[in-house]
């Protein structure tokens, strides 16, 4: 068995010499294979470069304006306020309790501290334009 690179994925890929042991189990194969080159991240830099040819910006000014946007939400959630974004989401701060967890190794209980998590809720318009 060989081992294909697909983007960030590893996939394994039988010699052509080898049939699989199915004609169902090599086209099940075939199909999460190409599901698997089908998805694409994207990156700070790739979604950069989107934004700059969407909004007809350089990459540069649109490199500022995402980094912008992303320090007003972040000291937004720092004095505890909610940005909502009317059509794509809200952020906001969950606060956790503090309570008893285990240490893996030991076992032994210990107290995990409380803490505030930045959450993500995507807005009606948002979720009905990805499904």
């Amino acid at each position: 068995m060989q081992l294909a690179q697909l983007g960030n994925t590893s996939v394994a890929s039988a010699p052509e010499h080898l049939p699989l042991a199915s004609t169902s189990a090599a086209a099940r194969f075939h199909e999460q294979r190409a599901a698997l080159a089908q998805e694409s991240i994207v990156n700070k830099a790739d979604f950069t470069g989107q934004v700059a040819n969407v909004a007809e910006l350089s990459k540069a000014d649109a490199a500022r304006a995402i980094d912008a946007a992303i320090e007003i939400i972040k000291k937004a959630l720092k004095n505890g306020d909610t940005v909502t974004l009317i059509g794509f989401g809200t952020f906001s701060v969950r606060k956790r309790a503090e309570r008893q967890g285990r240490n893996p190794q030991t076992g032994a209980t210990i107290k995990v501290k409380a803490s505030k998590n930045p959450a993500f809720k995507a807005g009606k318009a948002f979720k009905d334009a990805v499904n």
